[in-house]
């Protein structure tokens, strides 16, 4: 399969009126998937009230296009919404094409999107496991394809300019995890994956580091009454003792030092760092408050 040359695409004028400086986030161009809700949600409100040009994505089209009419309306920037299925490599494709068109260019790549199901090695199917797989691995890659060749061609135009790959990671690609192995699997290979590329892209000018959370709490991915983390460990019995969705809110917070779940701002001032930050590629930072300490 031919790659696309995007050059042709990429507003010249803009990398030539930046270079020589570093930019600030609200001059950059972003792509965050899994956009429509959780943390890719928060991450891409905060970018637009920073001012920056965000293509959010997402297998749910309507919920990313209602999100960034609003966003556009309330922070006077340009966000779009794009429908993706980060697991197929022709709509990872049209979304990087879309961005491309609509922004001129694309400057950071948050890969956000993620899917997860609890269950022990009996109970998780070869389907199950490679849906994971195919989303959380094999969708990083994808992205991270297709944005590294529009973050090379504009390094051609500007040679001292910086790019960013980030892959919204867990705590549970530092450690392992119980009755969710194939969520850390996934986890685990994509901070392979993130050490790899930033190996690779590093002569382009191309930060590639991944973000670690702890637990998001608050957020659909645990409280959905039916499909839930919450609900999901409760009926997988991974909480001993457990007897209600508030036993096991409570065995999680239990487990962090500074005593509370990860929320979207701190999550954000991680983005913020790696960002601003042009010394630092291939790391994995944790945001863990504590759970997971790097050795």
């Amino acid at each position: 399969m031919n790659q696309i040359d995007f050059s042709g695409l990429i507003d010249k004028d803009r990398i030539a009126a930046q270079a020589g400086r570093d930019t600030g986030i609200g001059e950059r161009v972003f792509i965050v998937t899994g956009a429509a809700q959780g943390f890719g949600y928060g991450i891409t409100y905060a970018l637009a009230a920073m001012g920056a040009r965000v293509c959010m994505a997402d297998l749910n089209i309507q919920g990313v296009r209602d999100a960034a009419k609003l966003l556009s309306k309330d922070y006077m920037t340009d966000v779009i919404g794009v429908g993706v299925d980060v697991s197929d490599e022709d709509s990872v494709r049209e979304m990087t094409l879309e961005t491309v068109k609509h922004f001129g260019g694309l400057d950071v790549l948050i890969s956000c999107a993620g899917i997860l199901k609890a269950g022990e090695l009996p109970d998780i199917s070869k389907e199950d496991f490679e849906r994971i797989t195919s989303v959380n691995y094999t969708g990083f890659f994808l992205c991270a394809k297709y944005a590294s060749i529009v973050m090379k061609e504009q390094r051609a135009i500007d040679p001292e300019r910086m790019h960013d790959i980030i892959e919204i990671n867990s705590k549970s690609g530092l450690e392992g995890s119980r009755a969710n192995f194939a969520y850390a699997g996934s986890k685990f290979g994509g901070i392979g994956l993130v050490q790899s590329f930033a190996l690779e892209l590093a002569p382009f000018g191309v930060k590639v580091n991944a973000i670690c959370p702890g637990n998001y709490l608050d957020g659909p991915l645990w409280n959905d009454p039916e499909k839930g983390l919450f609900k999901q460990y409760l009926d997988a019995g991974k909480v001993p003792g457990a007897k209600t969705l508030a036993d096991v809110r409570a065995f999680y917070e239990a487990k962090v030092p500074l005593g509370r779940g990860c929320r979207v701002d701190d999550v954000v001032r991680a983005v913020k760092y790696i960002i601003e930050q042009r010394y630092e590629t291939g790391q994995a930072l944790p945001v863990t408050g504590g759970q997971v300490m790097m050795r």
